[in-house]
């Protein structure tokens, strides 16, 4: 009898995955996750390679570098990553319609 490599039997890494483990990353100020704020634009999966675009609220935004870091971490966490690069992005520059439509409702924006 063969033992089963669990990590062979593990399906390939993709961006939803990347994108739950980003939702662990909270706006301190906001209190509300980077993926529902509408910050992460993009995530891009090429084998054990991630990349990010994500935004801030503002460019002087006091917690992002928190923010950012905490998005490299969370996404190093997700099995089969082996590299990140988050990339700061300001085109389009973020605005509250970035924020997910129910999350919005809950703001009352």
């Amino acid at each position: 009898m063969t033992d089963i490599d669990p990590t062979n039997a593990a399906e390939p890494l993709n961006e939803e995955q990347v994108k739950m483990a980003l939702r662990r990353v909270k706006d301190p100020e906001l209190n509300l996750n980077i993926v529902d704020l509408g910050l992460v634009y993009g995530v891009r999966v090429d084998g054990s390679k991630v990349s990010i675009d994500m935004s801030l609220t503002s460019p002087g935004c006091p917690s992002g570098p928190e923010i950012m870091t905490g998005a490299e971490e969370a996404a190093r966490s997700v099995p089969g990553v082996e590299d990140v690069q988050v990339n700061l992005v300001w085109t389009p520059f973020w605005t509250p319609e970035r924020i997910e439509p129910r999350i919005r409702a809950y703001l009352g924006i």
